[in-house]
């Protein structure tokens, strides 16, 4: 079963590592998904650009409205995501828990619900 692991943290506090530290850790980041690929258990992922870059769209009375910035005002921010193939929740965890921004905020870890095509033959 697939499963999504959205990377939450507060981005003024990663603002406050040092270029050393954010190397360490985007290093680490990388290391965990080559771990992940080797083990058959990583799928895709990628790291986002902060929420200064981010646009919001909603759709009303089928009229696009376009605002910028998040949705919402959060103490963390959604980062980046890996798409991970796990049995189940309890090995999702457990392979989550190698994710590294885990330790500066958390990994939310959700069941990708697989659409089904309609079968209209009679």
């Amino acid at each position: 079963m697939k499963y999504l692991c959205l990377v939450y943290y507060d981005e003024k506090k990663m603002q406050q590592l040092s270029q050393q530290e954010w190397d360490s850790l985007n290093q680490e980041c990388m290391a965990c998904v080559d771990g992940l690929t080797e083990s058959g258990h990583f799928l895709d992922g990628a790291p986002l650009l902060s929420t200064e870059t981010a646009t919001t769209l909603r759709m009303r009375d089928n009229k696009a409205l376009v605002t910028d910035g998040p949705f919402a005002e959060t103490k963390e921010q959604l980062a980046g995501f890996y798409m991970l193939e796990a049995r189940d929740m309890n090995e999702a965890i457990r392979l989550a828990e190698k994710i590294p921004p885990a330790r500066y905020g958390c990994v939310e870890i959700r069941p990708v619900r697989e659409l089904m095509p309609q079968n209209n033959s009679r």
